[in-house]
């Protein structure tokens, strides 16, 4: 059958009132934009008329702007689901004008299949390829696409030229059966490839393909600054000396590490570090740092979920396909972030804090407690099946008027028994095997600002003897001097 190509206008018609979209990518990478943002304007007039229109939304993680962002804006969500980090789609979250149901990346997809949550009734996804016979080839990132085409009712295809149709072959595109036929997945190395280079759909499902030429939405990551350089130096020393302890394998371990400025150094640095033989990645998010690496021979290969990266190094990709196709694959993230697979191959992983407390609890989500800020990802995915898990945070935020440890988090996402290791800019907080007052003086002394350990010292003399001393008249005391006065310098337990 012919494919039916028409205008996003005429493919936003689709979406009705209440239908659960599911839209393909992850990141910005491979998200959709022009029928998105199609749909958001289609809302603003009913709106305009006193017509309702919110719709649910499925993604892979983050969408860029033209998804997520004008959808917001036209206050056309009503639910969405795993995890955003649109500053309008964060108002619209944290004023309780869309809900927001945060949860582990890995497990969407199987909770949609099993029923707990509603099956979406259309897809949105980007392809680089779509044939009459619904073959669909995704272009930078792949998310929850696979689950999306096959239990929607409807799909819309945006067939973006931006996006070669050489990227084919650079997808492994597989689906776990669900309990109780489930097997093993069977990877045993980053490299294997185990599914279709595309997604196969009933063709008459696809109600709709927008011809785009749209690049995507990827921010440029910030340079490197003397904390996120000192910070990645720290963790490519940490993992050095585990090696020369014997601790890691001589030949190293795969690498995940998490999205944005400080995973991007992070990463640099271990490229940097010579005592670090070349190493593969198994991760949600193929990132900047990634590309140049590969080309020095210090990455050997990368699996992930999508190519987040900037619009000069996804240029790089395409005009060098021959080179990369060998070296990258991407994968639906319910494999690209299995818990069976991170146990598995004994990952190393690298992932960020907004704080954490002197027990070596993680706070991941929320800004003093209550304010969503982007969501937990994958983090929890890694964390808990890590070879050795790696948090990393700057010491301090806001100029110092913030410590990003707090002698109890506002909100725990990652606890104490998930967490093996904490690293600033100031040193590596080592936590296995140490008892609870030891972990805290161990975060004190090797990653608290200087300005703060004073603080958090006091803060331990004025609990009773426990095995984890906790004064409940001061454990949040720093948080409400922040709140009070802008300022946790200020604080004082009295």
């Amino acid at each position: 059958m012919a494919l039916p190509f028409m205008s996003a206008e005429e493919a936003a018609k689709f979406v009705h009132n209440g239908d659960v979209v599911g839209c393909g990518g992850f990141t910005p990478a491979g998200a959709p934009k022009d029928v998105a943002t199609a749909i958001a304007k289609m809302a603003e007039q009913l709106h305009a008329e006193g017509k309702e229109f919110k719709i649910d939304i499925y993604t892979g993680a983050s969408t860029g702007d033209s998804c997520d962002g004008a959808l917001a804006r036209a206050h056309a969500i009503n639910h969405r689901t795993p995890y955003q980090s649109n500053k309008d789609l964060r108002t619209e979250l944290n004023s309780q004008n869309a809900h927001y149901f945060d949860m582990h990346l890995s497990e969407l997809a199987q909770n949609i299949r099993y029923g707990f949550l509603p099956k979406p009734t259309v897809a949105l996804v980007e392809a680089c390829e779509v044939t009459e016979d619904g073959e669909i080839v995704p272009t930078a990132g792949v998310g929850n696409m696979p689950t999306f085409c096959h239990m929607a009712d409807r799909i819309i295809v945006e067939l973006n030229a931006a996006m070669p149709a050489t990227m084919r072959g650079m997808h492994d595109i597989y689906e776990p059966l669900d309990p109780p036929l489930r097997r093993e997945i069977p990877i045993y190395k980053p490299s294997d490839r185990i599914g279709s280079d595309c997604i196969k759909v009933d063709p008459k499902k696809i109600v709709a393909v927008v011809r785009t030429n749209r690049p995507n939405e990827v921010g440029k990551f910030s340079d490197l600054d003397e904390t996120t350089k000192r910070i990645g130096d720290n963790v490519a020393l940490f993992l050095e000396n585990e090696m020369k302890a014997g601790r890691i394998p001589a030949s190293f371990l795969p690498i995940q590490s998490g999205v944005g400025n400080i995973a991007n150094a992070v990463l640099g640095a271990l490229g940097e570090n010579k005592d670090i033989p070349p190493f593969e990645m198994y991760t949600e998010v193929i990132q900047d740092s990634v590309v140049g690496l590969m080309k020095e021979g210090r990455v050997k290969f990368a699996s992930g979920c999508s190519l987040t990266v900037g619009a000069d190094k996804l240029q790089d990709i395409i005009d060098h396909m021959d080179f990369f196709k060998d070296k990258i694959v991407l994968r639906p993230q319910e494999i690209s972030n299995n818990p069976e697979i991170a146990r598995r191959l004994g990952l190393i992983t690298i992932n960020t804090a907004i704080e954490a407390d002197i027990y070596g609890n993680i706070n991941s989500t929320h800004i003093c407690g209550t304010k969503m800020m982007n969501g937990i990802g994958g983090s929890g995915d890694f964390t808990r099946n890590a070879y050795v898990s790696i948090y990393t945070t700057p010491s301090t935020a806001k100029d110092g008027a913030i410590s990003s440890f707090v002698p109890m988090v506002s909100h725990v996402d990652h606890s104490e028994h998930s967490v093996k290791i904490i690293i600033t800019e100031h040193g590596i907080a080592d936590l296995r095997g140490k008892s609870p007052i030891e972990r805290a003086h161990e975060i004190i002394n090797k990653c608290v600002d200087p300005q703060y350990r004073p603080m958090l010292n006091e803060y331990l003399a004025k609990c009773k003897t426990a095995h984890t001393p906790h004064n409940l008249d001061f454990a949040t005391a720093m948080h409400r001097e922040f709140l009070k006065s802008g300022d946790m310098r200020n604080t004082k337990f009295e």
